[in-house]
């Protein structure tokens, strides 16, 4: 893993910043497989002997402060319950409806997500990577103990972000929501957050359009796989062009992660 990389967890970019701005994320997958070489590199500054904790979050703020995103002392809990806890992960529940292919690649799959809870932050900071690092940070408190239940909750995979469309239709508006499916031990008696930013919400199973795609996912690269899906699925009133989703699987350390564009369709 390269610590230049930060998990653009589901990622939704402005049109409004620069497209070469690339998403950036704290990662739970950052806390992966970290080796004494790799935070000896984002410690050199510092002769000092470090404790392991020590080492972790001055890993995790070399990282973030590459996106000028400042990452507190009091992340040192998270960051640890995280560690412990990284194999641990849950998909989000899901139908399969079809898959559309053209010799042996996917174009597109459809998918009906169920009805659940889940735990939500909307951000609205002066860069995107900024407003989905400070989400994140918050919804990892809630899930390493700052709830209700006063536990390690545990972690679903994709996070989902949502692309909410300006009247033109093609600029994204400023705020980023980004959502985590709360596990299914949680889904019928769902932990309360401490922190009021985050909000437990219940939404309507939806049917989506989802289209992979590998690499990162930049402005750049999210507009062009929404203008790509949409040559590939043509016209049609089905399908909301106010807003989309971006799901992010994996560590942004890996060459060809993978991502998703997901259209909403209207209805089920």
């Amino acid at each position: 893993m390269n610590s230049k990389h930060l998990l653009d967890v589901v990622s939704v970019v402005q049109r409004s910043s620069p497209p070469t701005v690339a998403m950036a994320l704290i990662s739970l997958e950052d806390l992966d497989g970290l080796d004494d070489e790799q935070l000896d590199d984002d410690i050199t500054d510092n002769p000092e002997p470090m404790e392991e904790d020590d080492r972790l979050l001055a890993h995790w703020q070399a990282v973030a402060s590459t996106h000028q995103v400042s990452v507190p002392q009091e992340m040192t809990g998270p960051i640890q319950e995280m560690t412990r806890n990284s194999q641990q992960r849950e998909p989000l529940p899901f139908t399969p409806v079809s898959c559309h292919e053209k010799m042996g690649e996917v174009l597109y799959e459809e998918r009906v997500y169920h009805a659940g809870h889940w735990a939500s932050v909307t951000s609205r900071e002066d860069l995107y990577e900024q407003s989905i690092s400070m989400a994140f940070m918050k919804l990892m408190r809630f899930i390493c103990k700052e709830n209700s239940a006063g536990r390690y909750l545990g972690m679903t995979v994709p996070v989902v972000s949502h692309v909410h469309m300006m009247e033109d239709g093609n600029t994204f508006e400023k705020d980023v929501q980004t959502s985590i499916f709360l596990p299914a031990e949680f889904q019928n008696n769902p932990p309360q957050p401490y922190d009021p930013n985050i909000t437990i919400v219940h939404r309507e199973p939806i049917r989506i359009v989802a289209r992979p795609f590998f690499g990162t996912t930049t402005e750049e690269t999210v507009g062009h796989q929404i203008n790509q899906l949409w040559e590939i699925v043509g016209v049609t009133d089905n399908l909301r062009r106010d807003d989309y989703m971006v799901a992010v699987y994996e560590n942004p350390g890996v060459p060809r992660r993978r991502n998703e564009i997901w259209f909403i369709r209207r209805n089920l």
